[in-house]
């Protein structure tokens, strides 16, 4: 198939690999050329401006935040220039609002719209491991399914309107930032009474909280491994925001949204932007006054 992908962060340039690998015809686009100069290597074309990957049958965007698909699609016309037909696959966790917005601007064009959000870190994706939450017509799924197969071990279909996948992304990683900061305050509490984050967080991990998700990020906060980030915090401050938004629009309370907001909001305050969001951690440790005790 042949296939465009704009937006090659960590993610994007492994989602954007296993498409190539899988034997598609990808062509990539980046804000940034040189992130483009690995996938070329592995054979994509790389295409000087955002029409000329859009020229395909499918195009896969994998973009930070609302500003940045809202400049890529509505702001500079690249929907415009896109063939009726063609299917647009926006794996981005988005406001659910946008999600509306989009999936109309794609409608009064002709041009098939999927949203596919994905649950996984870049380790993940470069495994194809990914589980791609996928909502829209039917017939635009179809036609895009090969590329989510490629990418994904698992599609959960949520029907066609695009902002239940959405939705369910941004509550996942609501879910997923309530885990970081329970583990946070836990091991806080732990270490004050001398014992270790790595100590009591191998007893929950392999009982009580024997999940991927607590497993994966206790592992991350007992090694005191936030760098590289995985998921850097400023994103996950960007989806608990989302999360307060969708609930606002729909009238339902997330009374701990409030705290886990405050608290990567703290994160943030205190320089700490480049480092992945289990680095709440640090936050909790900060609070108890932990690294001036000099406890384990």
């Amino acid at each position: 198939m042949k296939v465009g992908f704009i937006g090659l962060g960590a993610m994007g340039s492994a989602m954007a690999s296993n498409l190539v690998a899988a034997g598609h015809a990808v062509t990539v686009w980046n804000r940034s050329e040189a992130a483009t100069a690995p996938l070329a290597s592995l054979g994509a074309k790389v295409a000087r401006t955002p029409e000329r990957a859009a020229q395909g049958e499918v195009l896969c965007s994998m973009l930070a935040n609302d500003a940045a698909v809202r400049a890529v699609f509505l702001d500079s016309g690249l929907l415009d220039a896109m063939d009726p037909g063609t299917v647009h696959v926006n794996h981005a966790t988005i406001s659910v609002a946008l999600a509306r917005e989009l999936a109309d601007a794609h409608a009064r064009r002709g041009i098939g719209y999927v949203a596919a959000p994905v649950f996984g870190r870049p380790d993940m994706a470069a495994a194809a491991k990914l589980n791609i939450v996928a909502a829209g017509k039917a017939a635009a799924i179809d036609t895009v399914r090969p590329l989510l197969q490629a990418m994904g071990s698992r599609i959960w279909p949520m029907g066609e309107a695009p902002e239940r996948a959405s939705v369910t992304k941004i509550a996942g990683n609501f879910m997923l930032a309530t885990a970081i900061e329970s583990m946070a305050e836990a091991t806080a509490l732990t270490r004050a009474y001398g014992v270790s984050a790595a100590d009591f967080l191998e007893v929950m991990t392999s009982t009580l909280f024997a999940s991927p998700a607590y497993q994966g990020y206790g592992k991350l906060i007992a090694e005191q491994r936030f760098k590289p980030a995985g998921f850097p915090l400023p994103l996950g401050f960007k989806d608990v925001g989302l999360a307060q938004a969708a609930a606002e629009s729909a009238r339902v309370p997330l009374p701990f949204a409030g705290v886990l907001r405050d608290s990567l909001l703290e994160a943030l305050a205190g320089g700490d932007e480049d480092v992945d969001w289990s680095a709440l951690a640090l936050v909790a440790a900060r609070r108890a006054h932990l690294d001036d005790r000099g406890d384990a």
